[in-house]
This record gives structure tokens, sequence and C-alpha cells, in this order.
């Protein structure tokens, strides 16, 4: 399965695409000389890259692990838990819910394009609560090692996989920020236009 690298760039990358759609972007444009931090998109990116990292959090319940987290009933949990959210703080609800709902479904992908061949059943439960596992065998992805992870095999293994991850993903977050920069670098100037219509 990917690393926790791997699957923070693809929340990222969600985030990033979700931006390009039309709608109520608010809050997520900031001026060239804001921080980088703002101008990626504050906080709401950042959920989103732990949202995609966070089904793996199931590895601390023993006999749990792609089970539950990683099924489209727990994605769509996060983006209900995420509307909620979006409509106490007064923000965009249909356009939060479905971006955290979407960087939640890019941890299931991942995983069902990566290596899986070491603890059966193989892939994810992505049909929880149906005992069905799903794996592509594309194997896109390599597997990580997640015991002895101070032992040299486990180093080299998982930064295989994170530069596996790096090559595959980066390029995809990197065309994606280029985009969005230009995309939004007009957004602000659309509104004044639209809040001042020509005398």
């Amino acid at each position: 399965m990917p690393s926790p690298i791997g699957h923070a760039i693809a929340g990222v990358a969600v985030a990033w695409a979700a931006d390009l759609i039309p709608g109520n972007r608010t809050g997520r444009t900031a001026p060239p000389s804001a921080s980088w931090y703002r101008r990626a998109g504050n906080g709401l990116t950042l959920t989103c890259a732990f949202l995609a990292v966070a089904p793996d959090l199931d590895l601390l319940v023993d006999g749990s692990h792609r089970s539950i987290s990683h099924s489209l009933a727990a994605a769509t949990a996060a983006g209900l838990v995420a509307a909620f959210a979006a409509a106490f703080t007064r923000r965009p609800v249909a356009r939060i819910a479905l971006m955290c709902a979407a960087a939640w479904t890019t941890h299931l992908v991942l995983d069902w394009m990566s290596v899986d061949k070491l603890y059966a059943p193989y892939g994810i439960q992505l049909l929880w609560p149906a005992d069905r596992w799903f794996i592509s065998g594309w194997d896109i992805f390599p597997g990580t090692e997640r015991h002895n992870l101070f032992s040299v095999a486990a180093i080299m293994t998982n930064a295989r996989s994170a530069a596996t991850e790096l090559i595959v993903l980066g390029p995809i977050a990197l065309v994606l920020w280029l985009v969005r920069v230009k995309a939004l670098a007009g957004f602000p100037s659309e509104l004044a236009r639209r809040d001042h219509p020509p005398q």
C-alpha cells in the first residue's frame, strides 16, 4: 500500500483540482503577496491532505486494516462531517463536502492500484459491510514496510515507495498547482466586474 507521502499528495491534488470547478470559491483565493500556505488554500488543503492519509489510522486497531475506513461508506461519512462543519462556519457546503469526500476516496483509489501480496485478504473492503475485497492488480504503487521501520530493508523499501509516488503523483499535483494559480488569479477581478456593473 502507498505511504502517507503519496496519500497526502493525492489529497492536496484533489483540493487544488476542486478549486478549478466554477462556483463559490470564497476563502480559496489569496493575493500573490500572501504566504505560500494561504495561496495553497489554507487549512482546507491541509485538511484534504490529512483526510487522504486518515484511512490508515485503522492500523492502530488490530484486525481492522483496509476494512471500514477503506470503504465508500467511510468516504461518504467524511463528506457528511465536512458538510456539517462547512454549514456551521458558513462556507460553501456542497463544495467542501465533495472536496473532503474526494480526498478520502483518493486513499481508496491509490490502495486499489497498489501492490498487496503480504496479508490476505488482498485489497480493500470497498463496499463494507459486504465481505468483498477489491484490488486492481495493476501494481502501480509498490508496497510499504510497516514492521521494523528502522531496519535497512524497511528504509529502502519505503524510500522506493515514496520515490515512485513522487514520480507518479508529483507531476499531477504540480500541473494542478500551476493551472489553479492561473485560474484563481482572474477570480478576484471577475468578482469585481460582477459587483460593479459598467456605467
